[in-house]
């Protein structure tokens, strides 16, 4: 069944990114920085990496939970990313965004396409790196993987950007802090919409008007 945006009160962003573009970093500054947005924690069958913990990062499962999640209709969308699965729960996103918080999906563009289908009032955003060259550097300066997984990496990056146009809004996270203000006007633009201001303000407005 479909869910439509406009049932909810806050509004739901999915970012995507290639693998090295900087999302996390720039979703993680945009949280401090922004009141009344969250991330939903997705699950994943991905081994925790350093200083990662369950819960916070991600809710790490084994395969057969994941498998039985996506046969009980436990998830808004999941998909399959390198060798590992994820996948957003709906109760969760669904829940918070009832309750008029902004909900933010760090999801690749698989997952993106099944979100717009199911809740068509989303707003997309892509992140892309200034450059090839930027993306590999950024991609070692990790210093976690070897030259065939950095390649892979590379070439999945290549294809996850060509699906870039399928996205609302477009950033390019050269400086990041001018990435971040560029994120951050997308959401206040979001939220001085009209039909949200009328929501958030109906007293105001019944009271100017009357």
């Amino acid at each position: 069944m479909t869910e439509h945006q406009e049932h909810h009160s806050g509004t739901l962003y999915i970012i995507s990114a290639p693998s090295g573009a900087g999302k996390t970093s720039l979703v993680k500054a945009l949280l401090k920085e922004t009141p009344g947005i969250t991330v939903s924690v997705s699950h994943t069958t991905r081994k925790p990496r350093p200083g990662e913990t369950d819960g916070v990062e991600y809710h790490f499962v084994d395969v057969e939970t994941f498998r039985l999640m996506v046969s009980d209709g436990a998830f808004l969308e999941h998909a399959q990313v390198f060798d590992n699965f994820y996948g957003t729960s709906r109760s969760a996103a669904l829940d918070l965004l009832k309750r008029g918080t902004d909900v933010i999906l760090e999801i690749d563009w698989q997952g993106a396409r099944q979100v717009r289908t199911m809740i068509p009032g989303a707003v997309s955003i892509f992140i892309l790196p200034p450059s090839r060259n930027a993306l590999e550097e950024r991609l070692r300066g990790r210093g976690q993987d070897g030259e065939e997984v950095i390649a892979r990496r590379m070439r999945d990056a290549i294809s996850e950007m060509t699906h870039y146009a399928e996205f609302d809004y477009l950033v390019i996270n050269d400086q990041f802090e001018q990435a971040l203000l560029e994120l951050q006007a997308i959401i206040t633009a979001r939220r001085l919409r009209t039909t949200v201001q009328q929501a958030g303000h109906r007293q105001l407005l019944d009271a100017l008007l009357a």
